[in-house]
């Protein structure tokens, strides 16, 4: 598992990005999915499913005014399936294995000038992106490790 910035920052918005009809692409938005249904997820905690388009979701983000950004996606690192870590997003342009509008770099680079907070992104890598497949067993294995791991650290 990745290891999580500690201490945890107070507000905290975690934004899982991706096509769920495309196999291992729907990493990201099935994270945030499982984070959500912890209810309340914790204090201080923003958890948003932005399918592709996680630009759509400036104006709740600019509400929340997270000092940091959590994107989950997928992410084609070359490493096995499920395979999870940071990247940094200013890279990660060329990793993106997502369908979504805008590469990870421009969207981060927005939200940390327009909201003023840190930005940080998590990649899983996909075994498939075949449309109509779910998650491989890899990737759905990545994704509920990650989901306590982020579950935990929240209540923190």
């Amino acid at each position: 598992m990745i290891p999580l910035p500690l201490p945890r920052p107070a507000r905290v918005a975690i934004l899982g990005v991706g096509n769920e009809l495309n196999g291992d692409d729907g990493a990201g938005v099935r994270a945030a999915r499982a984070l959500a249904s912890t209810r309340p997820p914790a204090p201080g905690v923003l958890v948003i499913d932005a399918g592709t388009a996680p630009e759509s979701f400036t104006g709740p983000l600019r509400r929340f005014a997270p000092d940091l950004v959590v994107e989950i996606d997928a992410a084609d690192q070359g490493m096995p399936p499920g395979f999870t870590s940071w990247i940094d997003w200013s890279e990660a342009d060329g990793l993106s294995a997502s369908t979504h509008t805008l590469p990870p770099s421009v969207l981060a680079t927005f939200l940390s000038r327009d909201l003023g907070c840190r930005v940080a992104l998590v990649g899983v890598q996909p075994a498939r992106l075949d449309t109509g497949s779910g998650l491989s067993p890899a990737v759905e294995a990545a994704v509920a490790e990650l989901a306590a791991a982020l579950r935990a650290w929240l209540a923190a």
